[in-house]
């Protein structure tokens, strides 16, 4: 199965207005209320296309156990690691007339040491019935970011391909450990690597030990860089309205479903399904879903392979 793994999962809420006004008051219908957060959304999606998935997280406080029921409604298959700190929340506005997407993110509370060796257990009780272990989404603000080599190190000792969507030190950390496949965006590979240029941040974490890395360019398309070494870049003709909350990790999602099925893969066919599946989140109500529309989404892709952005 695939297992992913989510650090500072988060309860989303997603409300939909015709048109935001800046200082104004807007009425809206109820929020879209779901248990999320990267590796999460990441899970929803490939459990949707008829993957077999095991998604674990934490859950605390009130808003712990609303994220917890909502869970169990979905039937995502799913362990719950018990901590103290209350589960975060997330807000998203979707502006409909514009196709923007405003997004207020908790940062998170830290879990205490026993409760990160709780989740890292968890994990690897899990490990030996896993053919992929994606670890994916933020850290809570002060956690210490060797939790990603503890979690890289369950999957190295279970020979798992290892897919990771982190950022900061915890990314640097998931390329020393040889990850499978990295899957940053733009912004979140030039802070890890100090690199502004996408392309030579690829090649760094490429360089460190990473064997592939996805990157997000946003409107631009998105970019795969490999140890092979392959450059490939695909994009629609046109940007896409809609709300890209969770179109990364809809990329994820494509991405474990192919590794899980063949971890040597092609790298077009990875590519062209990580960007279909990402550009089908966009036309999606809310994170953790994709639009059916995402082959025809793959036959628009253009495919180059550029030498510099």
């Amino acid at each position: 199965m695939i297992v992913t793994v989510t650090p500072n999962p988060a309860l989303d809420l997603t409300w939909r207005a015709a048109h935001v006004e800046p200082g104004g008051s807007h009425r809206v219908d109820a929020a879209l209320v779901r248990a999320g957060g990267k590796g999460l959304n990441v899970a929803r999606v490939a459990h949707a296309q008829g993957e077999p998935v095991l998604a674990i997280t934490t859950a605390g406080g009130a808003v712990g156990a609303e994220f917890a029921r909502e869970l169990r409604e979905s039937g995502v298959p799913h362990r719950l690691v018990p901590v103290a700190a209350a589960t975060r929340r997330s807000a998203a506005i979707v502006d409909e007339s514009l196709g923007d997407t405003m997004i207020f993110n908790e940062r998170g509370e830290n879990p205490a040491r026993a409760e990160w060796d709780a989740l890292v257990g968890a994990v690897e009780d899990a490990a030996a019935s896993a053919r992929v272990l994606v670890v994916s989404g933020s850290l809570p603000s002060g956690a210490d970011p060797g939790v990603v080599s503890r979690l890289a190190a369950v999957g190295a000792r279970n020979g798992v391909p290892l897919v990771v969507d982190v950022s900061g030190p915890g990314l640097l950390a998931a390329a020393d450990a040889g990850a499978a496949l990295l899957k940053p965006n733009r912004a979140e590979l030039a802070d890890a690597t100090g690199l502004d240029d996408p392309l030579a941040g690829a090649r760094l974490l490429v360089e460190r030990g990473a064997r592939r890395v996805l990157c997000s360019l946003g409107a631009d398309g998105m970019l795969l860089v490999t140890a092979a070494p392959t450059v490939l870049r695909a994009r629609l003709p046109e940007p896409l309205a809609g709300n890209p909350t969770g179109a990364g990790d809809a990329a994820v999602a494509a991405a474990a479903v192919l590794l899980r099925a063949d971890p040597e893969v092609a790298d077009e066919r990875l590519l062209v399904a990580a960007a279909s599946w990402s550009a089908a989140a966009v036309l999606a109500p809310g994170a953790g879903e994709i639009s059916p529309r995402h082959p025809e989404l793959a036959a628009r892709l253009l495919l180059d392979r550029p030498a510099r952005l």
